[in-house]
């Protein structure tokens, strides 16, 4: 069986991804966030780290567990409960895990950004939506009916689409943000974008679309970011030489 060095994959990953450049929220904590006994067999992609995906990278034999959401957004301490219990999961089972947010949002290649914005068909993709001193989605000057979007991202997704249809029946420059970035769509008209296309939003933003003049896409926050690690993974396999695996457990949000 093909292995590789956690360590070196650890490594190539935080180049790879910028992950000590990209400003991320606080809780983020991009890149290595648990060691095992330092080799991988076999990578587990997953959106979220949680007792449920990690006990499915646990029966698919990884020895790594890739993700988007890692396991400290909000405070873990003290380790007992089922803390403890998610603790001593990946200890017993040697099983790592890396995650990265934004670095991996805004990956120009891999990212889910990237990834969904190609997949949609659109081209000739710019930089958009600048938060946190950076840009964080990517846009392009197209020409699309938004019901044909819509399709497109239903059946990328397999989601149902929520539109807010507040802009044109004809979508001329759309912007990409995976996730839930559906509360700042004022952040996205600034920037001149007709079309939003993100995960979800609060139920406040239909009538700001409206107002705003754009067409807003949700195509649902889990649905929107399993293209970003999907990607990551399968090129991780082929330069490392070690089988992966996509850990689905959508939470439809």
């Amino acid at each position: 069986m093909a292995t590789t060095s956690l360590k070196q994959l650890n490594r190539y990953c935080d180049v790879l991804l910028r992950t000590n450049e990209i400003h991320d929220y606080e809780g983020a904590v991009n890149g290595l966030q648990v060691e095992n006994s330092g080799r991988v067999e076999q990578i587990a992609a997953a959106v979220d780290a949680s007792t449920a995906t990690v006990r499915k990278a646990v029966a698919e034999g990884a020895s790594l567990l890739l993700v988007h959401h890692g396991l400290f957004w909000s405070k873990r301490h003290p380790w007992v409960g089922k803390n403890f219990e998610l603790m001593r999961l990946l200890l017993e089972n040697d099983l790592a895990v890396y995650s990265s947010h934004l670095p991996l949002d805004v990956h120009p290649r891999f990212g889910n950004n990237a990834q969904l914005a190609g997949a949609l068909g659109l081209r000739n993709l710019k930089p958009f939506f600048r938060m946190k001193e950076q840009f964080l989605g990517l846009q392009s000057v197209t020409s699309v009916p938004r019901e044909e979007l819509a399709r497109r991202l239903s059946h990328l997704t397999n989601e149902e689409v929520k539109l807010l249809p507040g802009g044109p029946k004809v979508c001329r420059r759309i912007g990409v943000v995976t996730g839930g970035a559906g509360a700042e769509v004022k952040i996205a008209a600034s920037e001149g974008v007709d079309t939003f296309v993100t995960g979800e939003g609060p139920h406040w933003t239909y009538a700001l679309a409206e107002e705003l003049g754009v067409n807003v896409l949700y195509g649902g926050h889990y649905a929107t970011e399993t293209f970003g690690v999907k990607a990551l993974a399968a090129h991780l396999s082929k330069k490392f030489r070690v089988p992966w695996v996509f850990i689905d457990h959508p939470t439809g949000l």
